[in-house]
């Protein structure tokens, strides 16, 4: 899968990351809903963290279709709340 982080650029994550990135997922999007900036901010770090651990960036001029969307790193709790779905950041 093509994943973004926005302000960064892309980076292609193996499909079999998606168990172990959606329990990251679930934390931050716990985070998030109890507005509770003291666990949003290491939420947001791990995922990121590990999305970039995880991917192979794609080279600069290379655009595919990005099948995951994440937010930037100085995110705050309201632009991730816009972009959470009823799956979270990361469907699955």
């Amino acid at each position: 899968m093509i994943v973004r982080i926005l302000g960064e650029g892309q980076l292609k994550v193996e499909d079999s990351a998606t168990d172990e990135l959606n329990v990251l997922d679930a934390t931050l999007e716990k985070a998030v809903n109890a507005g509770d900036e003291q666990a949003f901010r290491p939420a947001l770090a791990a995922l990121l963290d590990r999305v970039r651990a995880l991917g192979t960036p794609l080279a600069d001029d290379v655009l595919e279709p990005s099948d995951l969307i994440l937010p930037y790193s100085d995110a705050d709790l309201a632009d991730v709340r816009e972009m959470l779905t009823d799956e979270g950041l990361i469907p699955g």
